[in-house]
């Protein structure tokens, strides 16, 4: 189910599940929109940019997540991301390190990531004791659930950052990169039409 976080922000009512929507936001979905709010992940600095990002998408939960954790295919839907290479793995813990360009920056930084597969969660945050380039903070989630729709997902994107670069330069860019990053996905997992 969606995090009772982001169910509040949308409008959710108990049970937590699409048709329990506000109307609003189940025709937004329905239409294919990526429905953006500015709530922050599970914690945030009160001072980090981001939001949360929903959409459904017409792929199966399991073909979402197996997206999701092919860390080094995460180049071909994060807007930014250049490279993506997997230093460490075990079980329960993946350290990734990304390569970004922010134009006129590129620059790598080191994330750790905790899959759960049993729930398609995945959570992350900067690793400690790596570098993390331009990063003070990015933190986040993504979370894949079963949608009402037979072979559908809800799919839920949060991100929090801060970077060394103002405020006012950044913010803009990492709310528009939620929409950017659910429409690449959605367009990996969708079939095409």
């Amino acid at each position: 189910m969606i995090n009772l976080k982001t169910a509040k922000t949308l409008g959710l009512t108990i049970p937590q599940s699409p048709a329990a929507m506000s109307e609003d936001v189940r025709r937004r979905l329905a239409a294919g929109d990526v429905v953006v709010t500015y709530e922050l992940p599970p914690g945030a600095s009160n001072t980090a940019l981001g939001g949360t990002a929903v959409a459904i998408m017409r792929a199966a939960p399991e073909q979402v997540w197996r997206v999701i954790v092919d860390y080094r295919g995460h180049p071909r839907y994060y807007p930014r991301v250049t490279a993506a290479e997997v230093v460490e793995s075990d079980e329960r813990h993946v350290v990734v390190r990304y390569q970004v360009t922010v134009h006129p920056f590129s620059f790598g930084f080191y994330m750790d990531k905790f899959p759960d597969p049993r729930r398609r969660r995945v959570e992350w945050h900067l690793a400690d004791g790596r570098s993390h380039g331009l990063f003070r903070e990015n933190s986040g989630y993504w979370q894949v659930d079963e949608a009402a729709a037979v072979d559908a997902s809800v799919v839920t994107y949060a991100i929090a950052v801060r970077t060394l670069l103002p405020a006012f330069l950044t913010g803009a860019a990492e709310r528009a990169s939620l929409t950017e990053t659910v429409m690449a996905l959605r367009k990996l997992v969708e079939p095409h039409q």
